[in-house]
């Protein structure tokens, strides 16, 4: 696969995690008290309370995972945005940012899912991590050697 035909593709590929984004938290708060996530609540249970945890502690986690859903709406939404920008303009800069992005939160997250020992939380984050790094720095790499051999990018890059 040649250089361009290679980019398309990756960039099709962080779409598509960009559009899940947008999918999943649109789901979020419609599906937060649905019986399919009761296992993953009472996982998450245990991980707080070494007996049975309190009756309510389930209706709190469907409230936070419903209010999740905006947020991953609104992530998904700007990470679309800087994806469109960034193919557009060929400009290194944004697959920067989508970078820095990923290695601010990456990091926090998996040590929070640690803490409460919830491993399903660290392998989705390894999982994204793998899909969406990748991708990114060739990219950007890509994208700023274009801009160097662009006269006219240069100054965009």
């Amino acid at each position: 696969m040649n250089a361009h035909g290679r980019r398309r593709w990756m960039i099709r590929l962080l779409y598509t995690i960009a559009l899940a984004h947008l999918a999943v938290g649109a789901l979020l708060p419609w599906l937060a008290d649905a019986p399919l996530l009761d296992e993953y609540y009472r996982r998450i249970g245990a991980a707080f309370w070494h007996a049975t945890p309190p009756a309510e502690s389930r209706a709190l986690q469907a409230w936070w995972i419903a209010m999740c859903g905006p947020t991953f709406q609104v992530l998904g939404l700007w990470m679309l945005l800087m994806m469109h920008q960034a193919d557009r303009h060929r400009d290194a800069r944004l697959w920067r940012w989508l970078i820095a992005g990923l290695l601010l939160w990456a990091p926090q997250d998996v040590l929070i899912s640690l803490r409460a020992d919830c491993w399903p939380h660290v392998w989705l984050d390894a999982l994204v991590l793998v899909l969406m790094l990748p991708p990114l720095l060739w990219l950007q790499r890509h994208d700023a050697a274009h801009c160097w051999r662009s006269a006219a990018g240069i100054a965009s890059c």
